[in-house]
């Protein structure tokens, strides 16, 4: 019951659910479940290996009760329960899940055969050698610490990693509607690519699988094929077929097939009971007797006695498909990537690493450049003292206090306060010859440390050999040969060779938002129509980018920074008709403030082919399109552009074609490629129209013979008009008239070499997308208003329309001209010179 002095705050619960919910999930993925990309570790193992160094028990002391390690765990760090503490410090030391044990311990921690570790009562444990690797030079600020749960003391947010453990080790979690599955890999394997990827960061991830085969599980077995493994370092997603080893033998005169690794997290004792129950329920026939035979000594031992009359080969068949002596492993590669979770390929992990290893030396050298230089301080300070040690021993006689000969020695001799402080505390034995010898030799070795300190912060490419020099002291020190067998598959097919070559529309929202659908998903309908609803989309959002390309082409994202990106049509999230789709942040390594403003598509990097860009501003640029074969993680320079400027248009050409550049204010010029020479990527470009007062470029169009010049305006107007009519002039030029804008008419949105044979796909403002035939828009003159193509509200505007081939079962129905303005083509006349200026750069 209430009464009149009550407070009551009405609140909207499906509101407050889905806010708690939200950090609740977060916290799973962020706090618990995901690894970081630089150390490979989740927070609580994280936990566990410093608690481990704080307490000293560090491999060459005795091992101490897992008890304390785990209650220091809870008390310091890490207040979610003992068991998930214990259970994470037990995997750290099973040999059958750890590639790399980060624990030594001592004691029942489990077993393959699923047998749980005795109470953390009875085990002990201390770091193992390899996981000391985890923590070098952890106390010289080489990672950011944070508070602990209650403020009272810090922990480190990742650790230095001077190995690359995410994977070596491998990684698996399940968060809030998301997981990650990254197998183990070879130490040796990884080291070798990382060098291989510093020596050349363009490495191609053929390259890169040069050195990485594959996974390697610590329990051994066989990948069957390449292309799942393929695809997972491809795409960060693939399925990887593992099979058990498995002989078959003779023994005492009877057939047996011996089992002697079966794959990775495969729970021994259940495969047997497994194998058990399909001869029981007659499942498998001609199989005699079954012995696990495991030990020590000899390790797994499976071995399963055949009948008389028994195949060897077709009852092992039925096993792998049957039973877990074939298992498949699914890989996910995400990680958290600066707290933020993301699916990886195999490079960007790599890249990831040696980013992060740059980091870690950096500020290691600075925090031993700055202790150097302060002994180097304090020993000059010494040696004044003792070339003067007679008026020195006379100030400090005389002196009152010691405040006071301090103070009277850093008057005589310019000393700082610290110089000082260490000259009062020198004892009577600095003062032999040999003392003051040792002294400047310790100066004189201070100064080359550090210049050569210095030298390092200057120099990347040292960084990067000290990175590989510690890395390779690693793997000769822990360095093994690999476990996990690859063998081929005949017919074998790769990653791309799984996924269909279709058509699909890609849309790009303002606001970032990218997706990939199926071209059969928007059906044909009549010129004027008012479309069917498209992608659900935030009212201050609207599409600014549309084309078809196939689904195995190459998709480059040209930013407003003038960077390059580059995705296969593929790896874009496929969505339908009114879904969202993903933002661009999530798929790109996108800078804060950086956004797409162009996208491309091409099959090849062939020789022969060159990208060429317009600006807004007016200017163009022609570059080889094999200069941008190789892009970088963080993009490559595609274009300089001024304070100001972007990109407006971009375009394959062949080295013969024609361009026509269209304006805002309905100018436009033709002009031929080969005016505009060969640049570098990093070129700003020359000038290709001459812009009046208010206005801009919008579009760039590749001329097509046989085709016409659709241009089409933000009022849903548009009209065809023949190549003939824009006449080839010289670059540079304020071009002609191509389109008459007005407030009612509208201004141009856009312009597009289209023929009969094509349809257009248009979209507003309001997400409303068409679909029409070209042929349904007849041929005009450039004065021509042109006929209503989409009809749009009164607030709302055309914002993209592109081509695509006509579909033949499209649905289709003619209509008649339904009256619109359409005026006869006065004098074709140009408008402004057209003299072609200097290059600007």
């Amino acid at each position: 019951m209430f009464d009149e002095n009550s407070t009551v705050i009405d609140t909207d619960i499906e509101g407050l659910m889905r806010e708690s919910f939200l950090q609740y999930s977060m916290a799973v993925i962020v706090s618990r479940a995901l690894p970081d990309v630089r150390d490979g570790l989740k927070p609580v193992h994280r936990r566990i290996l410093y608690t481990l160094f704080e307490n000293g028990i560090t491999p060459d002391k005795p091992y101490r009760k897992c008890a304390d390690t785990v209650g220091s765990v809870l008390g310091r760090y890490h207040p979610h329960g003992d068991a998930s503490v214990y259970d994470a410090l037990v995997r750290l030391a099973q040999k059958f899940s750890m590639r790399y044990p980060m624990v030594d311990g001592h004691g029942n921690f489990g077993s393959i055969d699923g047998d749980p570790p005795a109470a953390y009562r009875y085990t002990e444990a201390k770091m193992a050698k390899m996981s000391v690797n985890m923590l070098t030079d952890i106390n010289k600020e080489t990672v950011d610490f944070q508070p602990n749960y209650d403020d009272r003391l810090k922990e480190p947010t990742v650790l230095p990693s001077r190995f690359p453990n995410l994977l070596c080790n491998g990684s698996t979690g399940i968060a809030v509607g998301m997981a990650t599955n990254i197998p183990p890999h070879n130490l040796n394997e990884v080291i070798d690519a990382l060098k291989l990827l510093v020596e050349n960061p363009d490495a191609t991830l053929d390259e890169l699988m040069t050195c990485i085969k594959g996974p390697d599980f610590p329990t051994g077995g066989i990948i069957m094929g390449r292309a799942g493994i393929r695809a997972a370092y491809g795409t960060g997603r693939g399925k990887i077929t593992l099979r058990s080893v498995t002989n078959i033998e003779e023994i005492k005169g009877r057939e047996c097939i011996v089992v002697t690794e079966i794959p990775y997290m495969v729970n021994k004792s259940r495969l047997v009971s497994s194998i058990a129950d399909l001869v029981k329920d007659k499942r498998i026939e001609g199989i005699h007797d079954l012995r696990d035979e495991s030990d020590k000594e000899v390790g797994i031992r499976i071995v399963i006695e055949l009948k008389k009359d028994a195949i060897a080969q077709v009852v092992l068949n039925k096993l792998f498909s049957f039973t877990q002596l074939q298992d498949t492993v699914g890989v996910i590669m995400l990680a958290l990537v600066d707290g933020v979770p993301k699916v990886l390929t195999l490079k960007q992990c790599l890249e990831q690493y040696l980013d992060f290893q740059v980091d870690v030396i950096t500020r290691r050298t600075q925090f031993d450049l700055r202790k150097a230089k302060e002994r180097a301080h304090i020993v000059e300070g010494l040696v004044i003292a003792l070339d003067n040690i007679d008026r020195v021993v006379e100030i400090l006689k005389t002196s009152k206090s010691i405040p006071e000969g301090k103070q009277r020695l850093c008057d005589e001799f310019s000393l700082s306060e610290i110089q000082s402080e260490h000259i009062v505390q020198m004892t009577l034995g600095k003062l032999t010859g040999m003392e003051r010898q040792k002294l400047i030799d310790e100066l004189a070795e201070l100064k080359a440390r550090i210049e050569d300190l210095e030298d390092i912060l200057a120099n990347h490419d040292r960084v990067l050999r000290i990175i590989l020099d510690e890395l390779q002291v690693i793997r000769d020190k822990f360095g093994d040969g690999r476990r996990t067998s690859i063998e081929n598959v005949s017919g074998e097919v790769d990653i791309e060779d799984l996924i269909p070559v279709e058509e699909s529309v890609v849309t790009y929202t303002h606001n970032g938002y990218i997706k990939r659908t199926a071209i059969s998903a928007y059906k044909a309908q009549k010129r004027g129509g008012k479309g069917v609803q498209g992608m659900k989309q935030r009212e201050e959002d609207f599409v600014e980018e549309m084309f078809v390309c196939s689904t195995h082409d190459n998709i480059l994202f040209i930013t407003n920074k003038g960077l390059m990106y580059r995705l296969k049509c593929y790896e874009l999230p496929e969505g339908s008709k009114s879904a969202k789709g993903n933002n661009i942040v999530n798929i790109l390594p996108l800078s804060e403030g950086e956004k797409v403003a162009q996208m491309i598509k091409t099959e090849d990097f062939a020789e022969g082919k060159y990208l060429v860009m317009v600006t807004k501003s007016g200017k163009i640029k022609r570059t080889a399109l094999s200069l941008y074969k190789n892009v970088r993680k963080n993009g490559l320079i595609a274009i300089g552009l001024d304070e100001d400027d972007e990109i407006m248009g971009a375009r394959l050409t062949y080295g013969d074609n024609q361009l026509i550049i269209a304006t805002r204010n309905g100018m436009a010029i033709r002009i031929e490629e080969t005016c505009i020479r060969q640049m570098s990527r990093q070129a700003h470009g020359v000038k290709a129209i001459k812009l009046r007062s208010g206005d801009h470029v919008v579009s760039m169009a590749r001329v097509r013979e046989g085709a016409a010049v659709l241009t089409v305006t933000e009022k849903g107007l548009g009209r065809r008009c023949a190549l003939e009519s824009y006449r080839i002039q010289n670059r540079g030029g304020f071009g002609m008239l191509n389109y008459k804008t007005s407030d009612t008419k509208g201004y141009v949105c856009g312009i597009k070499v289209v023929d009969d044979t094509d349809d257009i796909i248009m979209i507003s403002s309001d997400g409303i997308i068409i679909r029409l035939r070209a042929c349904d828009i007849r041929i005009m003159g450039r004065y021509a208003t042109g006929v209503r193509l989409m009809r749009v509200g009164e607030n709302e505007k055309v914002v993209a329309f592109t081509r695509t081939e006509h579909e033949e079962d499209a649905e289709i129905t003619a209509v008649e001209d339904n009256g619109e303005e359409d005026v006869a083509d006065p004098e074709n006349e140009d408008l402004g010179e057209s003299n072609e200026p200097d290059d600007d750069e």
